[in-house]
Parts: structure tokens; sequence; C-alpha cells
């Protein structure tokens, strides 16, 4: 049998801004949580261009051969367009090919990596799209490691481009890749020094990151990332002929009017309207923040759902805390219980509850 008891924040209107950008799909998200921010044509599917690598660089890293030295071989003779121009016979690490892939956009690069990871470039498509099934992308087709529109481009939309950037950042070797201003290595037969292509990390301070990409279908594609006062958000253009200020302005409309909020802290909670479980300490075990506007700090509902359990001891699960923004749920915590020997119940309190179960 369960119990339910609802505390209720008295729901404010949320005051919505207008922001206008040139592109014709756009996002602002929230990273750590995937909240949508601002949002236009999010899920028309589109040619992404260059910013596919951004999963090729993932596919990669998880690969667990970042270190691992590679011999480049004739599979990069089919490359065209951008390059870091790596010669058959070359040799440097997974993680260098990376740095070229995300910092000068290198289908050579891609090539390279596709053929060592995946076997073929064939079979390292096939894990990219199995990657972006595991991780939610429902409008993502990749036919190709680094975007060229040739018989086949990649197609994905700005949502499944977000998604795959909040994951992608959660990873530290993505992290402090995509963040790189510059890189320079030697390698058996060149000395490179590589320039990151995505300008936003040095006009805009609070970048930590992202991919750029175009070609003649898709136009301009851009995402990028920023973090300020404990704010991770990600923004995707696709075909932006503004985009380098269109991010800069999306970025600060979510710094602006935004704020990371502690809205669980883990230990003791009281549920003041629950009788069965007064005389014993409840508790989580997380604390958990989200991002809110001003408004949005008196829209939250939080639901507890508790278990009227006969047998208990420390440590049990004995309900969850549902937590909503207005009429959409946002978390679920779960509820535990401690004993103790100031809480340990009589024989009379055990029949008490089984008459109260009863009735």
């Amino acid at each position: 049998m369960k119990k339910i008891l609802l505390f209720l924040i008295l729901l404010i209107p949320m005051k919505v801004l207008g922001i206008n950008t040139s592109a014709r799909s756009a996002i602002l998200m929230d990273i750590d949580s995937n909240r949508i921010l601002y949002e236009e044509n999010i899920n028309e599917k589109r040619s992404v261009a260059s910013i596919s690598k951004i999963m090729t660089a993932v596919i990669a890293i998880e690969s667990g051969k970042l270190n691992d030295k590679v011999v480049i071989g004739e599979e990069i003779n089919s490359s065209y367009g951008s390059g870091i121009y790596i010669k058959i016979g070359e040799e440097m690490t997974l993680k260098d090919l990376v740095y070229g892939l995300m910092l000068r956009s290198g289908n050579d690069a891609a090539l390279a990596i596709a053929k060592f990871v995946g076997g073929s470039v064939e079979e390292f498509v096939e894990m990219m799209n199995k990657k972006a099934k595991d991780i939610g992308m429902k409008n993502t087709t990749f036919n190709n490691p680094n975007g060229l529109d040739q018989e086949q481009g990649n197609y994905s939309t700005a949502y499944d481009m977000a998604i795959l950037t909040s994951y992608a950042m959660k990873l530290d070797d993505y992290k402090k890749i995509t963040g790189t201003k510059k890189h320079t290595l030697t390698t058996n037969k060149n000395v490179y020094s590589w320039i990151n292509k995505n300008k936003l990390l040095f006009i805009y301070k609070y970048t930590t990151g992202g991919k750029t990409g175009f070609t003649e279908i898709a136009k301009r594609t851009l995402v990028s990332t920023a973090t300020k006062d404990n704010i991770n958000l990600v923004v995707v253009t696709l075909n932006d002929g503004n985009d380098w200020q269109d991010h800069q302005s999306l970025f600060e409309y979510g710094f602006n009017n935004y704020s990371n909020l502690k809205i669980l802290e883990k230990g003791y909670i009281t549920i003041y309207d629950d009788k069965y479980y007064q005389d014993y300490k409840l508790y989580i075990k997380n604390d958990y923040y989200y991002l809110l506007s001003n408004a949005e700090e008196n829209n939250l509902i939080f639901k507890y759902e508790l278990e009227k359990k006969r047998k208990l001891k420390t440590k049990d699960k004995v309900g969850v805390l549902n937590i909503f923004l207005g009429d959409k749920k946002i978390h679920e915590e779960n509820i535990y219980i401690e004993l103790t020997n100031n809480t340990k119940r009589s024989f009379f309190d055990k029949i008490k509850e089984w008459f109260v179960n009863i009735w």
C-alpha cells in the first residue's frame, strides 16, 4: 500500500523572453539535465556536415586506444576537403588524430580513425549509428565518419546533436581535446601545429569547446559549449550564416536568465504529513541540482510516495520523491529508512500498525 503526499509551491506563469537567430534550426540546452532553454525547428532532419565528427571522436575515445600508435594507411587516399595532410606510413597516436579531427576538422584524420578503431570505415559507421541509438539520438543517420555530402551525407537534428554533445562533454578526454586552442606534435614525417577552428574559444571567454562544419548542402553548422557560474550549456545551429554571434547571444540568454539551484540536499528529510514513519529517520542519498529561471523557483511540486512496510531494516527503500516543474516530471529520488535503538518498535507498536493497515 502506498501513501502519496503532495507539497505544492505556488505556481507563477513563466516569463518567456524572445530570441531571434539566423539559423534554420537552433537549440540551447543545459548539458547536465538536457533541459531545453530555447528551440527552433530542433527536430528537423538536415545534413550536419563536420559536426558529425563529434561522434567520430566519441567512438575513438571510448575505444580505450587513445595512446596506441596508428600507422596511416591507404584509407586516406579517398579524403578530400579539409584535412591535416597526413601521409601514408606516418605514425602518431590515436589521440593526436582526434586532436587533428576536432581542431582542424581533418577528413583524412576521420578516415584513419575509422580504419584503426573499426577495422574498416563501414564497420566504424555501424558503430557510430549504434552509439547514436544507445544515447537517444532518434533522428540521426551516419553514412561516413567525416560529414562530407558525397553520395550520402550524415543527417541529424539540432536536438540530437545537442544530446550527443551533452554526452560527449561528460568524457574527460573529449572535454580536454575540444577545449584546446592549439596542439603541436612531431611525427616520423612532419611537425604539426594545429589552431582550433572554433573561433568562439578565442572571442567568447566562457567557451569550453565545440565543432565547426560546412558543406554546400548543409551550409554553416556549429556546436559550441560554455560554462559560467556552475551552468554548463550547449548550443547547436544548423544552416546559420551568423552563427558566431547567435551562439554568444544564446549563451548570454541562458546565463542571464537561469541559475543552477540545489533542489535537494542529501541527508535526513522530514515529511510533515506522514504519520506511519514519524518515529523513524528517513533520508535521501544524493544532492540534486536543476537549472531554473527566477520565476520558476516557485513552480516546483514535490510528490512523496511512501510504502507502508511491515518489516523494516536499516537502508531499506521505503518510497520515492518525485519532483515536477509544473506538470513535467524532472527528477525521481529514492527515500531510505534508518533504524536506531531509539526507533525500535515495540510489540504494541507492531500491533497498532497492523490495525492501521487493515483499516
